[in-house]
């Protein structure tokens, strides 16, 4: 009997919770715009701003510290653009070179067309910023820096950061520190006044809410230049009608997503080591990437020599298994990892890796799936070679 296909691409998007669906589609059948002056629109209002408590409450914020985006990488351009503006003539920008392309692209812009003099900041084998090595960098010229930004968790190789030890280094020299924590939330406990971040990106549909919504934690007293300018909401940073039944789906999402978020790492750390030690096994050659203890409870990112990543990717499709060959922003495009080569990984490594992700919804049966079609797919891949 042949199994089922196995999904084990969560980094990617994640199906949406139930209690997601049920409050974004109560708000669908719903009209009024959450900036009206109406009964209609103050209804709605009534609903972003409970929904605003509600993330709020469970992430360790002040509701007025909660901006509505349409989600990570709307929110990554808002902290690195516009706190860059808010600083200069600070012109120097600090951002780990493995970041996702959310971060690291608006970074680069600042660069190529606003002059700043964006520094990517090195990581070990494992895919870490040392706190020294941010020290180093800030303490060449403190004065100089306009923001730093450090992912919470790596999105390809599932590798923590020390986000709080990072955080307090740039707080001694008074600099903005930002974290992209959109794989985090969910997955790890995220307090935003716990971790000592200034500013902290997340996204609706890596935790069981919507696609297309998100916030950026934005603490008080700290205002970003706008990216978009129009009506003034979301505290004149982010100009845009709310898409109130996103949001709610949103606040829904992250309410239940932090709640269940112990037990859910519980489960995918022994899910998920159970998928590594397999596969090694079928692979005996394969290489795991990324920190071997500190990691994401549901990330398993592997290179296997002698492989296309694409090549391999396809083939596991063609069986039934989806996973990924990293960030999804950026699949089908027949290059090396940023991410494996800023650890020091070769080329041909860098292009021969696939991650497996799991999420609430992940059984043993995907693992199952996973092993029983991956020695095949690998041996035919070496046979294509490289190319």
């Amino acid at each position: 009997m042949t199994r089922p296909s196995a999904y084990l691409d969560h980094a990617a998007t994640t199906p949406m919770l139930p209690e997601a669906i049920e409050a974004m589609t109560d708000q669908l059948k719903r009209v009024g715009n959450a900036s009206s002056l109406h009964a209609a629109g103050r209804q709605v209002r009534r609903v972003v701003e409970e929904s605003r408590e509600t993330i709020a409450g469970a992430l360790g914020a002040r509701p007025s510290e909660v901006v509505f985006t349409s989600g990570g990488t709307e929110a990554d351009n808002l902290a690195i653009k516009g706190l860059y503006w808010a600083r200069r003539p600070r012109g120097r920008v600090l951002i780990s070179s493995v970041e996702h392309h959310a971060a690291l692209d608006p970074a680069q812009w600042l660069a190529d067309s606003q002059g700043a003099e964006v520094e990517l900041l090195e990581v070990d084998e494992h895919g870490r910023v040392h706190p020294d090595t941010l020290r180093a960098a800030i303490e060449r010229d403190p004065g100089s820096v306009a923001m730093i930004s450090i992912m919470w968790a790596n999105n390809e190789v599932g590798t923590v950061q020390p986000v709080h030890v990072l955080a307090a280094i740039a707080h001694d020299h008074g600099i903005p520190f930002h974290t992209d924590a959109v794989q985090a939330v969910g997955q790890l406990p995220v307090s935003f006044s716990g971790s000592g971040a200034d500013a902290l990106t997340l996204t609706g549909h890596k935790i069981g809410g919507p696609m297309g919504v998100g916030a950026l934690l934005l603490a008080r007293g700290l205002t970003p230049v706008s990216v978009q300018h129009g009506g003034g909401q979301e505290r004149d940073v982010r100009s845009g009608t709310l898409d109130a039944p996103a949001i709610a789906g949103l606040a829904a999402a992250v309410s239940s997503a932090v709640r269940e978020q112990e037990a859910l790492e519980r489960r995918l750390v022994e899910l998920r080591d159970e998928l590594i030690r397999r596969v090694r096994e079928a692979v005996p050659d394969v290489v795991l990437n990324g920190d071997p203890v500190n990691r994401l409870p549901g990330n398993a990112h592997f290179s296997f020599p002698g492989c296309e990543g694409d090549a391999l990717l396809m083939l596991l499709d063609a069986k039934g298994v989806e996973c990924s060959t990293g960030s999804a922003c950026s699949a089908g495009v027949a290059q090396p990892s940023h991410v494996l080569l800023a650890m020091g990984a070769d080329a041909a490594a860098a292009r021969g890796s696939l991650r497996f992700t799991l999420g609430h919804t992940s059984t043993r049966d995907d693992v199952d799936r996973l092993i029983e079609v991956l020695p095949g797919a690998v041996e035919r891949a070496r046979r294509a070679g490289l190319g």
